[in-house]
C-alpha cells in the first residue's frame, strides 16, 4: 500500500513535528514514525468498515419497512433486498479476518459517531446511481462491483464531513486520506468474485526493508543535521537557513542524506522523488530551489568520489 514516496513523506512529517515541538528525542520520533505509518492502515480499515456499516443500516431499514403499514419507496423496486445481496458488499461483511482486524484495533468510530453513517446512507439512497441499480431487475457481479466503485468515488471519498472528522481525529490522516482513497478505488475496481479474504487485508509495507529504510532515513537525517546544513551552505546565493521554508530545509537534508547513505537508490530517483514531494507540500518555487541545490551537490559528490551508487537500485 505504501510506496517509498509515501514513506519519505512520513519521515518528513516526523522531522517537521520535531522542529515545531523543539523535542530532540530520537526515540520519540521513531515511535511517532511507526505509529504514523500504522495509523494509515487504521484509516484504510475505517474506510472499509464504513461499507459494513452501510450494509448493516440498509438491513435494518429493510426490516423496519416490512413492519410498516405505509408504502415505502423501496417497495417499488423489483427486489428491495438487492443492495443487501450485493456480492462485493457481502465479500466485505462476511470477511471474518477483516472484522477481526477491525475489532483488534478497536476501530469503533462509526458506532460512536453514527451520524456520519446516516449522512452517507441518506446521500447514497437518494443518488441516481443507487436508484438505477435498485430499479434494474437483472443482477451480476460486474454490476455489483460497479455500484461499490461509484458509491466510493462519487459519495464516500469526496464527502467533506467525513474528511473533517478524520482531520479532527488524527492530524496525519489529512495527508493519508487521498493515498488511502486512491488505493481503495483501485482495490474495488480489481476485486473479483473469487478474491480471497486476504485481498481486503493487504500488507501496509512491501517488506521489512521499507520499515528499515524509513527508520534509517529518519535517524541519519536527524543525527547528522549539522553536517547536512554545512553541505547546503554556499550552494545558494545569500544562504540564510532562517529564511528558507522549514519544509524546504527538511526535504533538502533528507535528500542529501539519501544521496550519501543509500547507495542502492539512484541519484535520479532521489532527486525526482523529493522534487515531487516539494511540489505537493511546499511553496510553488520550492522544487526549482531544491533542484538547483541538489544538482550542484550531485556534480560535486561525483567529482570528489562521495557519491557511490550500486547497480540500478530501488525505485
Amino acid at each position: 500500500m505504501l510506496t517509498r514516496r509515501h514513506i519519505r513523506v512520513k519521515v518528513m512529517q516526523c522531522i517537521y513535528a520535531l522542529t515545531q515541538s523543539k523535542d530532540d528525542s530520537l526515540d520519540k520520533q521513531e515511535k511517532f514514525l511507526k505509529v504514523s505509518i500504522d495509523n494509515m492502515y487504521s484509516l484504510y480499515l475505517l474506510m472499509l468498515s464504513l461499507f459494513l456499516e452501510l450494509h448493516e443500516r440498509a438491513q435494518s431499514q429493510v426490516q423496519l419497512s416490512s413492519k410498516r403499514y405505509l408504502e415505502n419507496p423501496s417497495d417499488n423496486f423489483p427486489d428491495k433486498k438487492k443492495f443487501l445481496k450485493n456480492r462485493v458488499l457481502l465479500q466485505m461483511s462476511e470477511n471474518l479476518s477483516l472484522r477481526d482486524e477491525i475489532s483488534r484495533r478497536k476501530l469503533n468510530n462509526w458506532y460512536l459517531n453514527e451520524e456520519y453513517v446516516k449522512i452517507i446512507y441518506t446521500e447514497m439512497i437518494e443518488s441516481d446511481l443507487y436508484q438505477k441499480y435498485m430499479a434494474n431487475p437483472e443482477t451480476s457481479y460486474e454490476e455489483d462491483r460497479e455500484l461499490i466503485v461509484n458509491l466510493f468515488k462519487d459519495i464516500v471519498a469526496p464527502n467533506e464531513k467525513i474528511y473533517d472528522y478524520f482531520e479532527d481525529d488524527k492530524l496525519t490522516w489529512v495527508d493519508d486520506f487521498p493515498i488511502v482513497n486512491t488505493y481503495l478505488l483501485k482495490l474495488f475496481k480489481k476485486i473479483k468474485i473469487d478474491s480471497s479474504p486476504s485481498y481486503l487485508l493487504p500488507n501496509l509495507l512491501k517488506d521489512q526493508d521499507d520499515m528499515d529504510y524509513a527508520r534509517r532515513l529518519l535517524t541519519k537525517t536527524l543525527l547528522n543535521n549539522a553536517e547536512l546544513e554545512k553541505e547546503i551552505e554556499g550552494k545558494t546565493p545569500n544562504w540564510d537557513k532562517d529564511r528558507i521554508a522549514d519544509i524546504d530545509a527538511i526535504l533538502l537534508k533528507m535528500a542529501i542524506c539519501e544521496l550519501l547513505n543509500f547507495p542502492s537508490i539512484p541519484e535520479k530517483v532521489t532527486i525526482n522523488e523529493f522534487l515531487e514531494i516539494a511540489k505537493e507540500y511546499s511553496t510553488p518555487k520550492s522544487s526549482i530551489f531544491i533542484n538547483g541545490i541538489l544538482d550542484k551537490l550531485v556534480r560535486e559528490y561525483k567529482d570528489n568520489g562521495k557519491l557511490n551508487k550500486l547497480g540500478r537500485g530501488l525505485l
